[in-house]
């Protein structure tokens, strides 16, 4: 009996975000080192167009093809413009960024990719949304949201920090990784706590916003904090989280510990609903492509004897944007509409690799002059 072929382990993709200065590249910086002291060296991305130096060296770095100060001049941005700007003139490209992974995802287990410090890059930039659904669609791919512990021990800063995971969530809709940098600074068990314990939280915003003389908390900012903190409890549920350190380097076989937990959730939560959605989409192209096909084909007045026998008939009212068929209409078959094309590509000289959309684009716009 023939053996199995053993099935090809795809490497995890992480997407490292964060806030300015909470340590995104430092810890991607001792996480490589982590990595490569294992013998397993990550294939590193970096899309931050405007650091001066990295303390690593990146495989792909989107420095080499662009250049921030230029575009800042020629655009005449700021600084964030200028770094959104060129992430989007980036992904662009970013199907070269693919190719060159698919070749080397093979030989590595993790791809890191490193984010400037303009977290609305994947708040609501379109570039955001391009390269997390691309890496996606590809491999096991999370994202790691660095967040500053020392920071974070103010409740209103922690709460804000964990509205901008959610929406990071709700955004990219992939698996989600906590991760409480500068742990040597500041112990992040009391964030752990908070995410876990709803009271404790309660008693730290009474502490932060003190207290009125009814023993409420004070002003709006302590109703808000907790109203918030009740909606975020059922989102801690499904987040890992977890304590590191860029300078010592403690947490972070932890954080790789996560990270393959995340990766099967990626395989058993976000591919199918990817693959759901691909075939929803294709059977809306080819809804809309025979739809085209139809309308085209009543427009240039395809008899019923110009078609071959195969035919849609006895069909009841159908609606296509908006027009409905009469009944007595038969509509061509495929075949006949594709023969249609065929006759239209030899009279006009249009070759073969040209697509039936982009056919039917020439068609309509020839009648319509």
């Amino acid at each position: 009996m023939p053996e199995m072929s053993e099935k090809v382990k795809k490497p995890s993709s992480i997407i490292v975000v964060g806030m300015a200065g909470s340590g995104k590249t430092t810890f991607l910086q001792q996480l490589n080192a982590h990595l490569h002291s294992k013998e397993k060296p990550p294939y590193i991305v970096n899309l931050d167009p405007a650091v001066k130096n990295l303390p690593y060296e990146a495989n792909i770095d989107i420095r080499d093809t662009i250049n921030y100060k230029e575009v800042m001049k020629q655009y005449n941005l700021g600084p964030n413009g200028g770094i959104m700007t060129s992430l989007n003139l980036f992904v662009t490209k970013f199907d070269q960024v693919l190719n060159i992974l698919e070749k080397r995802a093979p030989t590595v287990d993790h791809i890191l990719v490193d984010t400037p410090g303009q977290i609305e890059i994947f708040q609501w930039s379109a570039s955001g949304s391009i390269i997390s659904d691309t890496l996606a669609s590809s491999w096991p791919t999370c994202i790691a949201y660095v967040i500053d512990t020392p920071r974070s021990t103010s409740t209103s800063t922690f709460m804000s920090s964990m509205l901008y995971a959610c929406s990071m969530l709700y955004k990219t809709k992939l698996p989600l990784i906590i991760v409480y940098n500068k742990c040597d600074v500041q112990d992040a068990e009391f964030a752990k706590r908070w995410m876990s314990d709803f009271e404790e939280f309660q008693q730290a915003i009474v502490q932060d916003e003190g207290t009125s003389a009814e023993g409420a908390t004070s002003g709006y900012m302590g109703s808000l904090v907790n109203s918030m903190s009740l909606m975020l409890e059922e989102f801690y549920r499904h987040l890992d989280f977890v304590s590191v350190s860029s300078v010592t380097g403690e947490g972070m076989d932890d954080f790789l510990k996560a990270v393959d937990s995340k990766a099967q959730e990626y395989e058993n939560d976000y591919l199918p609903e990817v693959e759901r959605l691909r075939e929803i989409q294709k059977q809306e192209k080819e809804k809309q492509k025979e739809v085209q096909l139809s309308k085209l084909m009543k427009d240039m007045h395809v008899s019923k004897e110009d078609a071959p026998a195969e035919t849609i008939s006895d069909a009841e009212e159908d609606e296509y944007d908006g027009e409905l068929i009469e009944p007595d209409e038969e509509e061509p078959s495929e075949e006949a509409a594709q023969d249609i094309l065929r006759q239209y590509r030899i009279s006009l000289g249009i070759p073969d690799d040209v697509s039936d959309e982009k056919l039917l684009g020439l068609l309509t716009e020839r009648m319509q002059k």
